[in-house]
Parts: C-alpha cells; structure tokens; sequence
C-alpha cells in the first residue's frame, strides 16, 4: 500500500475519530440533553450551510442533477435489495430498513468528504444531504407513519433553505460579502458539532438488541456499494465523483433514524443498537472504503 495513501486514510479519518472520541468523553462526564443542541443545529446551522452553497455563484448547481439521482437511487435501492432479508427474518421492516436506507451523510458524510475530497466537493456533500433529508423526511416518516401528512415537509427548516438557496443559484442573484460572511461561518459550525453530538450519542449505546446491530452495520453500507456499482454502470459518472458516491453509500446509518424511530415510537432501543453498532463498525467500514476509492 502506498505510503502516501495511507497517510491520506489517516489524516482523514483521524480527525472524525478525534472529535467524537472528545464528544463521547464530554457525554460521559456531563451527560448533557441533546434535545436542544440538536434542534438549533437542524433549524439553525445546517440550513444556513445548505443555503450558503446552494447561493455561491462558483458552484456549479446545475451540474449536479446526476449526483443528486445517484444519491437517490443508492437511498432507495438499498431498501429494495434489502427488503427480502427482512422478510426472511424475524424483525420489522418499518424497524430495519429506515437505518439501511438513511445513512450518516450529515454527522459523518459531508466532514468526510471534505477531508478526504477537498473543498471543491463540499456542493456534493450538501446535495447527497439534501436528497437523503427529503427521502427521509417524506418517504422515511411514511413508512413509519402512514398518515403523515406531505405538508410536514416543506415546514422543515432544511427545504425552506433548499428552495430559497436555488432561487438564488438560477436567478443568479449574488451574496454581498456582509451577508455571505456571517451566514457561512454559523453555517460551517454545524459540520464539527454534528461529529460532537455523534460522540455524545455513543455513550447511550446498548448492547441488548447486538445481533440487529451487527446485521446493520454489515448490511448497510455493503448494500450502499453494491447500488452504487450498478448506478455507475448506468450514469458512468467520473472518476471522483463515483470515489464520492461510493463512500456516501459506504456510510453508516444516520443518528437521525433513532430520533424518527422514537418520536413514533417504532422500537427505538433496537434502532438505537443499529444505529450506534453501525457507527461503531465505521471505524473500520470506513477507513477500508478510503482504501479502495483513493
């Protein structure tokens, strides 16, 4: 293996190990209520984030379109390739495939593909988040809740940014810098702190439901590539934006579908051991993935 590769694994992942090593060890000695942190990062700093890169100018929106239905079908086609598993096995599907679906492109994904990518890759982190956010918020809720009702979804904060953030990209209506400057400094906090709050979570890991959780975070992420694969065989994306759509397909289940599953109460302990066992088994799914795209 090439020595500089290695150390581009390295400084890549070390840094998202290293922030939610800190994040755990401050969940472990304060135990602090997430409830709030979390609502200011979803109604606050991840809007901003994904207006401010929808607004920029020297992004390239409109390029983005195959990206976009990659990410889609990734999403989707994970839960389809996996749905006769679940059919075979004793648990829900409204409990399994959620997590299979959903994965952590916020916590994780979009610090990573900044550390390994580059800046220049942040627009496709922030449209890999957008479609995974819309699915999970329509689709996702539904399959939970069935009487969930469409209207709940453009009352997200997140889609309100979305639309105004490409109203802005093709009326080509510019940010002054006294507006951009603020607007993406509190947008970049959500980044870091999304990584912070993965650490705090992991410290409420359980062990009660392991043989799901194990299941999950082999299923997950395989399932990812193996759609991702065929999609490229169809879209023949370039290279680095296939290396890209490979470790978004690649990442575990977000911490997201714990908070869905227990606001309506669908066995959320056992999405939980999803969730953080697959967050876990991360920390050699991911470094292994790095390996192949780089």
């Amino acid at each position: 293996m090439d020595q500089s590769i290695l150390e581009r694994v390295f400084t890549t992942v070390f840094p998202l190990v290293a922030i939610c090593a800190i994040g755990y060890g401050y969940g472990r000695w304060r135990k602090p209520d997430l409830k709030l942190i979390n609502q200011i990062n979803m109604e606050v700093f991840v809007p901003l984030l994904v207006f401010v890169v929808l607004a920029d100018q020297s992004v390239p929106i409109g390029h983005l379109g195959p990206m976009a239905l990659a990410a889609a079908v990734v999403v989707l086609g994970s839960g389809l390739i996996l749905w006769p598993v679940v059919a075979a096995s004793p648990w829900s599907s409204k409990t399994f495939l959620p997590p299979m679906m959903f994965n952590n492109v916020g916590n994780m994904g979009i610090p990573l593909i900044l550390l390994a990518f580059g800046d220049d890759f942040l627009a496709i982190a922030v449209v890999f988040f957008i479609v995974e956010m819309t699915l999970h918020f329509s689709l996702g809720v539904f399959m939970i809740n069935p009487k969930m009702r469409l209207i709940s979804l453009l009352q997200q904060p997140v889609m309100l940014a979305t639309l105004a953030g490409c109203a802005f990209a093709i009326t080509d209506t510019g940010l002054p810098n006294s507006v951009h400057i603020p607007i993406d400094m509190l947008g970049q906090i959500c980044i870091p702190l999304m990584l912070f709050t993965l650490g705090i979570r992991l410290t409420s890991i359980e062990f009660n439901d392991w043989k799901i959780g194990l299941v999950g975070a082999i299923l997950c992420p395989l399932s990812g590539i193996i759609v991702a694969v065929g999609v490229q065989q169809l879209l023949q994306l370039p290279n680095e934006q296939y290396a890209v759509l490979i470790v978004f397909a690649a990442l575990p289940p977000a911490v997201l579908n714990y908070m869905v599953a227990e606001q309506y109460q669908q066995e959320p302990k056992r999405v939980a051991s999803i969730v953080l066992i697959g967050n876990l088994m991360a920390l050699i799914s991911i470094p292994l993935t790095l390996f192949f795209v780089l």
